[in-house]
Parts: structure tokens; C-alpha cells; sequence
């Protein structure tokens, strides 16, 4: 369908290499317009191709990631030490206590719109082209331009809908001078429904765009938005849309939108050549010259200890930070919490001959096994001596557990007297930290090369399912299940479940979801979605007072900005 594919690629790779846009004060309709901007086919390409890389930036800029992430029972960003106490802005994020005075309640909503506002402005140049000749493009290629900018402003509608709910839908942009009025839910959702299966007849497939799909949407990226969208439905407008999501799925699967399959080992579809994997739906293309958002800062690349790097032989970026780890499933005496909720490394541990169970290891020439640092880092220091990593309160060696404490240099299986664990009471020693993305060595010519795969094949299997669980086919949830888990245990592992699903509860399947998904940044949407991001329990976090925290409040930096916009009930 799309020409000039290779074109296209290298633009992109362009615009990449310029790095985040940050300044949310930009007034757009001043700076693009199709009377004095667009006078080639390049320029047209550049402008379609704009809102894509803040939209990539969007996947952990503006506090989007930590919100989704802190806020549950899955990650968080301990007082260490006086090391991320910051005002305690990241405890109050973990108790649910966040105020519209926290900034970040108003940087991911400004993140979100900065991205919608600049697919908007692009799509008035694209819709205003009367003579696609003109810039040596067919119409069936204009077409495809504009259907893949509604399709990553609903990307980007959904998640201001998960996280705000009541929000206002931009169609316009030039000329504008002030946000619209905010519509409910339902319209909303009315809104990104309708955007999205207008969209998908003038989508490319995967196959259409061969080697160069990757950042790009297709019909089976737009159909896999209306699978997150009526998944939850129920959430978002009060009405079940299970069924819908289902058929969806099926379609997927079945390769009405494309064609897509599973790999076969665990790490595949985040590996250096995941651009290229079967699995991949929809992803961001990273590179270590260029742009590589998920090993950024706000995200990956502050989920270890700071001398991991050394470790890991990879030192291009310097040392790394702890700013994100596992919530412990252990106190400081290792013994268990009795709490069914968070506890992410034990739910691992549960299945235990699971291959992501390993400590992380690279293995040379671009391979590794494992997905977790715990226990001692070794490491050979530049006088060729065996050494290991430290933190930087002490000079001894962390032994990194499952545990929250001040356990200083005391050595593993010790107990220490002081039993406080809590957001404001951890040392360098505690959280597990897990590594999704490879960071493989400095010397590996694939180091930082992949991907990030936004959404998965594997996401449809899972929905699908739970759409089954919902439906009380519990046989048919474990063999889509099944489906995917079988590549994370040997052959014949006990691990997989029952053919009659037996084994699966509320519970079990947002545990699951919690494994496959694991730091993928939405644990916070599966957890409101059954029901207890409120009102459950998990480590140093009680239960909220009602159910206004399953949204954030707008921020008072949004509401200043303008007069009409509405605070979320609760705050």
C-alpha cells in the first residue's frame, strides 16, 4: 500500500536523533501550516512523522511510567538513605495520597496532550492537501498517513481516558488559543472507538510494510487499541464490552488484521532485533546512536543499583541509579506477608523452574539469560580483580534481596535488630530489580538496540483469555495462557496450568498478568480493572478511603491554564 517506505525510515531516524521535546508551552498552529511548510514530499513526511517520536518520549516522559508503575503493588522508589526521599513526592504516589499540587499530576496530562496536539496539527496539514500529485504521493498513501496519526492520537487518548477520565478531545488546533470543554467517559470513549475502526480500512498490514513496520501503525496496531479499549470498557463508561473485546481478539489472532505469532523463548520480543519479531504489534524503534527511551533515565536505566553498569560491562551511560525496585515480598526477617496483593518477585517463585527466574547474565554475542538482579554483583575492576558492586553510603558490598530495612553490611542470612520496613525506611541492599530490555556489554556491537515493543502479541492472548475467565471458560483462559507461558519453563514443566483452568482465580489472573507484563507500565490499568487498585493491600500500603484515587487529579498547573477545565470528584 505505503511506497517510499525506505524514505520514510530515514526521516524518522532523523527526527529521533533530535531527541525529546520538552517544552509544553509550544504553540503549535504558530509553527506548521500546509501553506508555508509543506512544498515537497519530504516535508509532508516530516510533518506526518513528528508527533511520533514525542509520542515515544511520552512512554516515560511526564511522570507517565512512574504513575503507572509506583502507584501499584509492583514497583517503588524507596527513601533510600536520604537517596529519592525528594519531598516525599514518591511515598505519597504509593499511598494514593497525591494532591493536584504534585507536579506530576500535571506533567503526564501536559505530556499526553503535547503528543495529541501535535498528531492533531499534522493531521489538518495532511486533511488540508487537496492535490496529493502535487507532492508526488497517491491518495491511498495520504490516506494511510492520516489514518496513522488518528491511530496514535487514540493511542494517546486512551491513556489520558485511563489516567484522568474526564478529558477534553482535540480535533483542532490552529488557531486555537485555549483548551475545549471536557466530555465525559462515554463520549470519550465514543470518541477514540469511532477514530480507530475509521481508521483501520486505510491501514497498511505488518506485511505490507515488511522490514520497516516498526514505528509504524497498521490494522492489526488500531485493532489491538480497540482490544485495550473494550477490555476496559466496564471501567471507563460503566458498560461491558467483553464480548467485543473477545471477537477482537480472535480476529487478531486468526491474522485478520496481519500476521503475528509468538516467539518462542521468553526474552525474544525484547531483544536487539525485536523490531523484526513476529510478536511485535506495534513498537518504537530504538537505537544506541538515536533515540532509545525505555533505557532512559525515567525509566529502565534507573532500575539498578548504581554500580550495576560494572557488572553488566555495559558503561557507555555511566553509572545507573536505583530509583525503581521490586516492592518485597519478604520482611526484614525473610519470612513471607501474609497479603495476597504485590509481592512480584515471589509471584515469580511461585513457578519455579520459570527461566525469567535467573539472576541476569550477559552471556556474549548478544545473548543473556535471566531477568533479575539479586544477591552479589561480581564484577573484575580495572586492576583485573575480582570485585563487587557497591552502593554509595559504605564501602561494603550490597547483597541485593527481596527485602525492604536498613541491613547495611550485614551479611545475607543474618537478622538484624531493627525490624522497620517502609517507604521511608530502606537501604541500598533492598528490592530486587528486574531487567526486561537487555543492557548488553559496551563491546557489543547490539548493545541498546531495541526496540520497545508497545504492544504485543502476547497482550491480545492475555485479554483473550480474560475475556474467557469472564465468561466462566476457564479451559479456554489456561490454553491461551498456556500459549504464551509455555516458552518461559522446560519442556513438560508442571508450571503450565491445567487444561481445565482449574488453578485460575481473580487472583491468579492478575498475578499472570503481573508476570508477563511485568514494568511494562500498566499495572496500575489491570489493577483498576479488577477491582482492587483501591481497595486492596500489599506491602506498606492500607487500603484507600473510597475509590476517587483510580484516577488522578487534574493538575493545578492544568487548571490555572484554563478556566473551564473541571477538578476530578474527590480532590
Amino acid at each position: 500500500m505505503l511506497r517510499n517506505i525506505k524514505s520514510c525510515s530515514i526521516l524518522l531516524a532523523g527526527l529521533l536523533l533530535s531527541g525529546s521535546c520538552t517544552n509544553l508551552d509550544e504553540k503549535l498552529y504558530d509553527r506548521i501550516t500546509s501553506d508555508n511548510f509543506l512544498q515537497t514530499k519530504a516535508d509532508v513526511i516530516r510533518d506526518f512523522l513528528r508527533p511520533f517520536e514525542h509520542s515515544y518520549w511520552s512512554i516515560q516522559g511526564g511522570s507517565t511510567f512512574m504513575l503507572q508503575e509506583n502507584s501499584t503493588d509492583e514497583l517503588m522508589t524507596l527513601n533510600r538513605q536520604g537517596d529519592w526521599y525528594d519531598g516525599a513526592q514518591y511515598q505519597r504516589v504509593h499511598y494514593h495520597t497525591w494532591t493536584p499540587n504534585d507536579n506530576y499530576t500535571s506533567d503526564a496530562w501536559n505530556a499526553l496532550y503535547q503528543g495529541i496536539n501535535l498528531a492533531t496539527n499534522s493531521l489538518e496539514d495532511l486533511q488540508g492537501i487537496q492535490d496529493p500529485g502535487k507532492f508526488n504521493l497517491t491518495q491511498a498513501e495520504l490516506d494511510d498517513y492520516i489514518a496513522e496519526l488518528k491511530t496514535l492520537r487514540a493511542w494517546l487518548n486512551i491513556r489520558v481516558l485511563d489516567l484522568y477520565r474526564n478529558m477534553v478531545i482535540v480535533t483542532k488546533v490552529k488557531g486555537e488559543t485555549q483548551s475545549g470543554p471536557q466530555v465525559t467517559p462515554q463520549e470519550a470513549f465514543d470518541f477514540i472507538e469511532k477514530e480507530l475502526k475509521d481508521a483501520i480500512p486505510a491501514l497498511p498490514t505488518r506485511q505490507d510494510l515488511g522490514t520497516n513496520a516498526i514505528g509504524r501503525w497498521t490494522k492489526g496496531g488500531a485493532a489491538a487499541l480497540l482490544v485495550r479499549l473494550y477490555l476496559n470498557a466496564k471501567v471507563y463508561t460503566g458498560k461491558d464490552r467483553f464480548s467485543d473485546c473477545a471477537t477482537v481478539c480472535q480476529d487478531i489472532i486468526d491474522g485478520k488484521y496481519g500476521t503475528y505469532a509468538l516467539e518462542s523463548r521468553w526474552d525474544a520480543p525484547f531483544d536487539y532485533n525485536n523490531s523484526q519479531s513476529s510478536e511485535t504489534i506495534f513498537g518504537f524503534p530504538g537505537s544506541f546512536g538515536l533515540t532509545h527511551w525505555q533505557y532512559s533515565s525515567d525509566m529502565y536505566f534507573w532500575m539498578m543499583p548504581y554500580q550495576a553498569t560494572r557488572y553488566l560491562g555495559f558503561t557507555d551511560f555511566g553509572e545507573a541509579n536505583p530509583k525503581y525496585a521490586l516492592q518485597p515480598g519478604r520482611d526484614v526477617d525473610s519470612v513471607e506477608y501474609s497479603f495476597t496483593m504485590g509481592k512480584p518477585f515471589i509471584k515469580f517463585q511461585r513457578y519455579p523452574d520459570d527461566f525469567r527466574l535467573k539472576k541476569y547474565k550477559n552471556l556474549g554475542n548478544s545473548k543473556r539469560e535471566g531477568m533479575f538482579l539479586y544477591g552479589y554483583l561480581p564484577y573484575v575492576n580495572a586492576d583485573g580483580r575480582t570485585d563487587t558492586v557497591r552502593g554509595n553510603k559504605g564501602p561494603y558490598a550490597l547483597f541485593l534481596r527481596d527485602q525492604v530495612g536498613m541491613f547495611l553490611n550485614t551479611p545475607p542470612g543474618t537478622k538484624i535488630s531493627d525490624k522497620e520496613s517502609n517507604m521511608n525506611h530502606g537501604d541500598h541492599n533492598s528490592g530486587v530489580f528486574p531487567l526486561k530490555y537487555p543492557y548488553y556489554p559496551s563491546n557489543d556491537d547490539n548493545k541498546i538496540s531495541s526496540a520497545y515493543a508497545e504492544i504485543r502479541l502476547a497482550e491480545i492472548y492475555y485479554a483473550y483469555a480474560e475475556c474467557k475467565y469472564r465468561a466462566e471458560d476457564r479451559p479456554g483462559a489456561a490454553s491461551l495462557l498456556n500459549a504464551v507461558r509455555t516458552r518461559n519453563y522446560p519442556a513438560g514443566s508442571p508450571s503450565l496450568y491445567k487444561a481445565d483452568g482449574s488453578q485460575l482465580t481473580d487472583q491468579e489472573m492478575l498475578d499472570e498478568w503481573g508476570r508477563e507484563f511485568l514494568v511494562e507500565g500498566r499495572r496500575r490499568t489491570d489493577m483498576v480493572r479488577w477491582g482492587v487498585f483501591h481497595s486492596g493491600t500489599w506491602w506498606d500500603k492500607k487500603p484507600d478511603a473510597d475509590d476517587h484515587t483510580t484516577i488522578f487529579p487534574l493538575g493545578q498547573n492544568v487548571l490555572n491554564a484554563s478556566r473551564i477545565l473541571k477538578q476530578n470528584p474527590g480532590y
